[in-house]
Formats: C-alpha cells, sequence, structure tokens
C-alpha cells in the first residue's frame, strides 16, 4: 500500500508540468517495489533455483 509521504516524495521529483499519465505509470511503479519489500519481509519469495526451475516449466 502507498503511503502519503512516499506519494508526496515522489512528486517532489516531478517537474512542474507533467501527464496525468506519467503519474500514473509512477505510482504504479511504486506500489509494486512497496509490494515487492512488503513480500520480501513476510518470506513471500523463492529461490534463484526454485525460479529457474518454474522458467524451464513454463517454457516447454
Amino acid at each position: 500500500m502507498l503511503t502519503k509521504s512516499a506519494v508526496i516524495k515522489t512528486l517532489t521529483t516531478f517537474p512542474d508540468n507533467f501527464s496525468i499519465d506519467d503519474l500514473v505509470e509512477e505510482m504504479i511503479l511504486l506500489d509494486k517495489i512497496e509490494r515487492g519489500i512488503q513480500d520480501a519481509e513476510n518470506g513471500k519469495v523463492i529461490s534463484d533455483s526454485e525460479l529457474d526451475k518454474r522458467i524451464e516449466e513454463w517454457s516447454k
């Protein structure tokens, strides 16, 4: 979940003029990063070898 402070921090890096599309893309990216961090903190990750195994299975 995004926090107000993270959104504000991100907005301060934007130029004075920007498109809504740029803002939405940045918020989606920020949300995905936050979710990934939360998953890692909660142990919801897989090892490199497990990832390689899954990729091999998908590519068949």
